[in-house]
């Protein structure tokens, strides 16, 4: 080993900027074993609190990128496109999107991510569905997206490596919120998969990890900097997430959410309704941007309509289920949980305010999340949302339901899960879905 680690620590402890040769050193180390979790831990926590610049950021996405293979689909004729989402609580837009997309021809080859903190992920979404087994081969997976256009899996040994074994170090070193480790964990994944283009779904708000829109913002550009950079084509939607995303937040309950849109079997009802409507309208805004890129449409109004009539013909859920096939899927066996409880309102007024993370914490305590790397998940724990910012309650009224199928979780989760709402005596306008769409 050429390189010292514990200098490489001390350095960027000082506010130092680290070296390529440097960072590929103690990444590659770390990732070969070499170098032991403790000193990794320091050299992320250090990264937290001062930062990376763009050039060191570029290196370790670098390092991250070609710690592994990088995936070949030159001989995919069609545009290869991905979305990423920097993740929330109720975030589930890939399992309608990538059948969207599919549907109309253009080529989605997703690798996608576990639970991080409080946010959900989509392997552990599609996990719930009996059967589904995200970890395809390579060879599987190219297959997949050669005969059908899409396939999701889980990041394989071959694929950015040094990311895999460092996200899961982040997740409980508490060093997640970090710029330069998100850009690089994000596009070193989304750079291996041989994708032509990449559209990024960045949230702000309670319950993302940008908490601002003007650190949303400057993620967004920050990605998009490095994607530009690798030659991609790349757009930026900015959303929010101070509320929880749709009707549902849990693993088994999202994929339900996603089916009835799919197969649209949107119910009818005081909440329902509108909750269903905002996951539909972010999944249909992403993949008019997604289908535009690929040259197929001449504007955003076509590759809309193109997404809109993919969607409401039940093309896409044809593509959903035979993404169920490709991965040994039994939908039909999808669980439910045992139990439920509602919550009620502690008083009344309108709400002005979710604490989103609140949730998605409180969803780990139902297991519908990981604490721990080592977690197993309960796939039919979480929420249904009875209420969101803007609504007015009555003391006593129903706010959420929690599913489950373990109620002696249920106190500790409904204490914290209740303690996330705040109320005003006056009128408070909705969350508006979506602030900005940044174009290169």
């Amino acid at each position: 080993m050429k390189i010292i680690p514990a200098e490489i620590i001390k350095a960027k402890r000082n506010k130092q900027a680290l070296t390529e040769e440097e960072i590929q050193e103690f990444i590659l180390g770390y990732t070969r074993g070499e170098i032991p979790d403790y000193q990794m831990s320091a050299l992320l926590m250090a990264i937290y609190f001062n930062g990376m610049s763009q050039e060191e950021t570029l290196s370790l996405t670098k390092t991250m990128l070609h710690s592994g293979i990088v995936v070949d689909f030159s001989k995919i004729p069609q545009f290869k496109v991905d979305k990423h989402s920097t993740g929330g609580v109720g975030d589930k837009t890939s399992l309608i999107l990538g059948p969207i997309i599919a549907a109309c021809g253009v080529a989605v080859p997703m690798i996608s991510g576990r639970g991080l903190g409080h946010t959900g992920g989509t392997l552990d979404k599609l996990e719930s569905i009996p059967g589904f087994n995200t970890q395809l081969s390579l060879e599987q997976f190219q297959k997949a997206v050669s005969e059908k256009l899409i396939c999701f899996i889980g990041q394989t040994k071959d694929i950015c490596p040094a990311d895999k074994k460092i996200y899961a170090l982040r997740d409980v070193t508490a060093t997640v919120e970090s710029l330069p480790l998100i850009c690089a964990s994000i596009m070193s994944k989304k750079l291996a998969e041989g994708i032509d283009g990449l559209v990024l779904d960045v949230k702000y708000g309670s319950g993302a990890f940008m908490k601002t829109k003007e650190d949303c913002e400057r993620l967004a550009r920050a990605l998009m900097g490095i994607a530009r950079g690798y030659g991609k084509k790349v757009t930026a939607v900015l959303s929010t997430m101070n509320q929880p995303l749709g009707a549902f937040a849990g693993n088994a309950l999202e994929v339900r959410e996603c089916v009835d849109i799919l197969q649209n079997k949107i119910p009818k009802g005081p909440h329902q309704e509108r909750f269903y409507q905002e996951t539909r309208e972010l999944s249909l805004v992403l993949s008019a941007e997604m289908l535009l890129q690929s040259g197929k449409y001449k504007d955003i109004q076509s590759a809309r309509v193109a997404a809109d009539e993919a969607l409401t013909s039940g093309a896409a859920y044809h593509k959903f289920l035979e993404l169920c096939q490709i991965h040994s899927g039994r939908l039909n066996e999808l669980p439910e949980a045992k139990s439920f409880i509602d919550l009620k309102s502690p008083e009344s007024g309108f709400i002005n305010f979710i604490n989103t993370e609140k949730i998605g914490i409180a969803g780990i305590l139902l297991k519908a999340g990981r604490a721990k790397t080592s977690d197993v998940i309960e796939p039919t724990s979480g929420f249904e949302f009875f209420a969101k910012i803007g609504d007015r309650l009555e003391k006593g009224q129903p706010i959420l339901r929690i599913y489950g199928n373990d109620p002696q979780l249920f106190p500790e989760a409904e204490k914290l899960a209740l303690s996330a709402y705040q109320f005003s005596t006056k009128p408070v306008p909705c969350e508006q879905l979506i602030w900005k769409i940044i174009h290169p």
